[in-house]
């Protein structure tokens, strides 16, 4: 039977972790401090593996539920789900790494000896952009 919005809201922690399934491989896991987490269970190349999709309540049961259609897509296209959050984490910061800030510190850098002491900062601290 699947969960219902009620039944993960009044989950309580007990003295050890408990499992409440909502179907095909989803369940919320109660750990006995209270965190409560959304998993995903799944079988890849004849291994069982599990995915964590976030903590209840910033992820509501709905949400789950998409999360886990979207991995079940790439398990059928034959996507392992752990290599490809790996992927996908190191594409990222690769992409913050080469962010419009990162780029103009490395200018500043590179031109600053070339500016006229008048122009130029004293410290490198300075901030070039601020949010």
């Amino acid at each position: 039977m699947a969960l219902r919005d009620t039944k993960v809201k009044n989950a309580k922690a007990s003295h050890k972790t408990t499992r409440l399934y909502d179907g095909n491989g989803l369940y919320l896991e109660v750990f006995p401090k209270g965190g409560k987490w959304w998993r995903y269970k799944y079988r890849f190349n004849s291994k069982e593996k599990r995915l964590s999709l976030g903590v209840y309540p910033d992820i509501k049961l709905k949400k789950a539920r998409d999360k886990r259609d979207d991995a079940r897509c790439l398990l059928a296209d034959g996507i392992d789900l752990a290599v490809h959050r790996k992927v996908t984490k190191s594409a990222q910061s690769e992409s913050a790494a080469n962010g419009l800030e990162n780029v103009a510190r490395e200018e500043y850098a590179k031109y600053r000896p070339t500016w006229s002491k008048r122009l130029r900062p004293q410290t490198m601290d300075i901030p070039i952009f601020s949010v």
